[in-house]
């Protein structure tokens, strides 16, 4: 989808706001606090239903309001195309596409597709197993949303097994051993399902990976990706009857997909503990174009980048290096310390006290 205009309605810090955006590079200026991540929150919550700032709808919602509404007006495949989504601070909101409303907002997904890059990246390397699994998994909904359904089934079958984990206290009646069997196929489906896609999605992101360091390091280095799962080698099924004691023991689910981990190494040493800082961000970056490049070629279609205020925690040449290399994409940036060298965007839109409005780029 090529995003033309946005609207939002008592979203985060805006009470009403109209914004429209170029074909190419649309540059967000403004002082940091003054809305710019807002504004890529609100198009990267019509991809995703989500934020990707990881906080709860409800703090979407303008403070002090019962709903905000986020509108996007653009053309894919060559017909215009309108989301809106209704978001409350309790209760289901609802999504429209092209004033007709979705059965489920599931439906929604794949019709707006968008790769983030923010400073928050660096947790993709330095941080928990969790964001990256997140990574591996918000991959794979953006070239196949139909493993959304995956990935919320393995949630729901996760939360009902470990209740009946804590629920016997590590005892097992004939009742809990049946209700066990149920949940434990139920995880063994939808385990195996999401299991195999994130093993296929690392075998491609892992040439990607290698290359797209080397042109944002702006050096060659051997980069590699690994997906940890050691119940795949025998099944989750045998692994399950492996772990049986000590999750009744326990009272929680031990092995799984949401116990594997993403496994990024840098010239065959963990990045997580062993790269530089400054080593650290260029394997996120690369893992962010890497993740985009394999989108667009399942998709046929780019995502819309959205790199928020990335640039603040670069130093100059992995700047440059970034945009030099950024794949053809309708892209938004924002930035509190001006446009970084090298940046040609066709609109600028300033961003104060609530208000966006537009500027003359030569002046950025």
């Amino acid at each position: 989808m090529q995003l033309q205009r946005l609207w939002l309605r008592d979203f985060r810090s805006y009470a009403s706001a109209e914004l429209t955006f170029a074909p190419g590079l649309t540059a967000l200026l403004g002082a940091n606090g003054e809305g710019k991540t807002n504004v890529m929150e609100a198009i990267g919550y019509l991809a995703t239903l989500s934020s990707f700032r990881g906080v709860p709808n409800e703090a979407l919602v303008r403070r002090g309001c019962a709903t905000a509404v986020v509108r996007a007006e653009g053309e894919r495949d060559g017909r215009q195309l309108l989301i809106e989504a209704e978001i409350t601070t309790s209760g289901r909101g609802r999504v429209q596409v092209n004033k007709q409303r979705l059965a489920r907002a599931r439906d929604l997904l794949g019709a707006l597709r968008v790769s983030v890059f923010s400073p928050d990246d660096l947790e993709l390397v330095k941080g928990g197993p969790a964001e990256r699994r997140r990574y591996l998994d918000d991959t794979l909904v953006s070239r196949q949303p139909k493993l959304d359904a995956v990935r919320s089934d393995l949630d729901r079958v996760l939360r009902q097994r470990n209740a009946l984990l804590r629920q016997a206290g590590g005892r097992v009646t004939a009742e809990i051993d049946a209700t066990l069997a149920v949940w434990d196929a139920k995880l063994v489906e939808a385990g195996e399902a999401l299991g195999d896609a994130r093993a296929a999605l690392v075998d491609d992101l892992a040439p990607v990976l290698s290359a797209a360091y080397d042109q944002v390091a702006g050096r060659a280095a051997h980069v590699r990706l690994g997906y940890l799962a050691p119940w795949r080698e025998a099944g989750l099924a045998r692994a399950l009857e492996d772990v049986r004691a000590d999750e009744l023991r326990r009272g929680i689910s031990l092995v799984g997909p949401h116990r594997d981990e993403l496994v990024v190494t840098l010239d065959d040493m963990p990045a997580r503990t062993h790269a530089s800082q400054g080593e650290q961000r260029s394997v996120a970056l690369a893992l962010r174009l890497a993740a985009h490049r394999v989108v667009t070629e399942a998709t046929g279609s780019p995502p819309i980048l959205l790199l928020d205020d990335v640039f603040s925690e670069l130093d100059p040449d992995r700047s440059a290096a970034l945009l030099a290399h950024l794949p053809p994409s309708q892209t938004v940036l924002s930035s509190a310390a001006g446009l970084p060298q090298g940046a040609e965007p066709e609109l600028v839109l300033r961003v104060a006290g609530g208000t966006v409005a537009a500027a003359d780029p030569g002046l950025s």
